[in-house]
């Protein structure tokens, strides 16, 4: 059983080589996951916490680097667990930078950026915590809870809380700040807080971002394969972090993440403070055209969906429509007619909507307004 595992894993990366001999930006294929960019950044694509066989995942690091590339990921992280490691026995490695350094010679030849980072595993509090941007996971295993995140600034990491809403330290679900996650806050050891991990999303860990001015994150936290842990050949998606950066690398990212510059995209959800969330929104949605059916004043208006992202729009102007009600959803990389009931002929037109598949704060969405002139 091992053998035919070990073969069909490396099956999935020999596609992935295979597909992107075209040029080394071509692993962008059919499911690859796509955003516009936004005025002043690019928007990249990041998986900040995932595991292999170095710590308590299922696969190779060269699997992940053939996962990322097919889901055309700008950046991922191996952050494997320092103290647990349940595979010492069959893969001795006293070197906690192996998997990082068997994930950068994968990608050597791709546009994938590797960043260094371990996950700091400990009971609640402070629980678990990925410390990013690390120079040497070696120095990362120390004892005191508190002095890991000091080591961690040492060597200039970017740190976030993982998985706050994790049942097996949260009973309830319901992510709760401690007094030593407070104390990591005020001394500026702690940066972020996953508000998304895996298949799980948390309103409370987001409203701790919120008031505690903290990197909005999502993850996979996979284990085992991306496709079977979120469905993608069924049409699901990995959860990530949109990074708002300057530059595509990896200092570009970094500095994103320390200004609180994300979006986490999870499950079709759109996540993040206004500020970025609604650039992003505006370059998602384009009107391609608006021109009035002749003889009438019902005005056709096509919008395009230029996103990973499956939109559901709630209608907010005083208009009504043909063929929908006020309820409107376009998938992913799709465009819609929208056949709307001026009235009057208009030479400009203002569609409000509420965004229903994007959130800014616990039980609330943005709205925007999609704007265009007609022809008649």
């Amino acid at each position: 059983m091992h053998k035919l595992l070990f073969l069909a894993l490396s099956l999935v990366s020999l596609t992935v080589i295979a597909q992107t001999e075209e040029g080394p930006h071509s692993h962008r294929m059919g499911r690859s996951l796509k955003f516009p960019p936004v005025p002043g950044y690019k928007v990249m694509k990041c998986d900040l916490h995932m595991h292999t066989v170095f710590s308590d995942g299922a696969v190779w690091p060269d699997i992940r680097v053939a996962e990322a590339l097919k889901d055309g990921l700008d950046a991922i992280s191996l952050t494997e667990h320092l103290e647990y490691q349940p595979h010492k026995a069959d893969i001795p490695h006293p070197d906690r930078n192996r998997s990082y350094e068997l994930a950068l010679k994968e990608a050597k030849d791709h546009h994938l950026l590797i960043i260094r980072g371990s996950e700091i595993t400990r009971k609640m509090p402070p629980g678990h915590n990925n410390a990013i941007f690390i120079e040497d996971a070696n120095k990362m295993l120390v004892d005191d809870s508190v002095a890991v995140f000091r080591e961690a600034k040492r060597q200039n990491a970017f740190t976030f809380w993982n998985h706050p809403m994790w049942v097996a330290q949260r009973p309830d679900g319901i992510s709760t700040l401690t007094p030593m996650h407070k104390m990591l806050i005020k001394e500026k050891l702690l940066d972020g807080i996953e508000v998304v991990n895996d298949n799980s999303y948390s309103d409370e860990a987001l409203q701790i971002a919120l008031d505690n001015n903290l990197t909005i994150m999502g993850t996979s936290d996979v284990h085992q394969l991306i496709d079977w842990t979120f469905g993608v050949p069924q049409g699901g998606h990995r959860p990530i972090t949109l990074v708002f950066a300057k530059d595509s690398s990896i200092e570009g990212i970094k500095e994103g993440l320390m200004n609180r510059r994300t979006v986490a995209f999870f499950k079709d959800l759109l996540i993040g403070r206004d500020e970025w969330l609604l650039p992003l929104l505006k370059e998602s949605l384009k009107i391609t055209s608006a021109a009035y059916t002749e003889k009438t004043t019902v005005l056709k208006l096509e919008i395009e969906n230029l996103t990973s992202a499956a939109f559901t729009l709630m209608n907010k102007s005083k208009y009504t429509f043909h063929g929908h009600s006020d309820l409107v959803t376009i998938a992913p990389g799709e465009k819609v007619v929208l056949e709307v009931k001026t009235k009057d002929k208009l030479n400009t037109i203002d569609l409000p909507f509420e965004v229903l598949n994007a959130i800014h704060a616990p039980n609330s969405h943005p709205s925007i307004t999609l704007s265009a002139k007609t022809t008649f």
